[in-house]
């Protein structure tokens, strides 16, 4: 079952996903999609790895790894917040000690992620609101999130997220729809994806390719 409360904690991999208020489109023309992956770029990329993705007009899935504790450590002091004042000085204050494994460090590091995903969604958001001449929320809250502890699943999940938009009929084939890592893992162009071991739960491109003929599995829990 799907669990929209569970810590996001380091190392640990994750499904997440999440769709528009009511009818709306969170996506409503090219230049959406292409600001939504920037910003993604900007705020998680920073916090997880992402082993895929796929847009959809009204909602959207990735796989992520969140990254190790020390790294993110170091990462969240080059972040900066997006709110001034006593809670930025609180926030220097605890990044500036060395990370040593403490129970408070690692419950500060799954307080951050949190807030770091949520100001992803904000960011989007006020953009996303201002183009469409809209307000309020765009998204549902608490996104949701499913823990992939089994690293055997991963290829089931990403198959998944690939034929997400066949299934809901947007397309006939992942290669067809352009909002997805599906090409971006078949190019040879640089990405901030995790191409080579994406493959390799494969056994290569043609593994890829092969699997990705076949139907979702329908069996996945979500």
């Amino acid at each position: 079952m799907v669990n929209n409360e569970i810590p996001l904690s380091p190392g640990n991999s994750y499904h997440i996903y999440n769709h528009a208020n009511g009818f709306e489109n969170i996506f409503e023309s090219e230049g959406n999609y292409v600001y939504f992956l920037k910003k993604y770029a900007e705020f998680i990329s920073p916090v997880a790895d992402t082993f895929a993705y796929a847009l959809m007009p009204n909602h959207f899935h990735f796989l992520v790894r969140i990254k190790p504790s020390d790294i993110l450590w170091q990462n969240f002091r080059l972040i900066k917040s997006p709110k001034k004042g006593r809670i930025v000085t609180k926030k220097h204050q605890i990044l500036n000690t060395n990370y040593s494994g403490t129970f408070l460090q690692d419950e500060y590091l799954t307080t951050l992620l949190s807030k770091q995903f949520g100001n992803f969604f904000s960011a989007y958001t006020q953009a996303f609101n201002l183009q469409q001449s809209r307000t309020g929320s765009l998204f549902v809250s608490n996104f949701k999130r499913k823990a992939i502890l089994d690293e055997s699943y991963y290829s089931k999940v990403i198959h998944y997220i690939h034929h997400n938009p066949v299934h809901h009929h947007f397309t006939d084939h992942p290669s067809k729809w352009p909002h997805s890592s599906y090409l971006s893992l078949l190019s040879s162009q640089p990405t901030l994806l995790l191409r080579d071991e994406v493959l390799a739960y494969y056994g290569g491109k043609e593994g890829f390719i092969i699997a990705h003929n076949l139907e979702a599995d329908s069996e996945i829990d979500w």
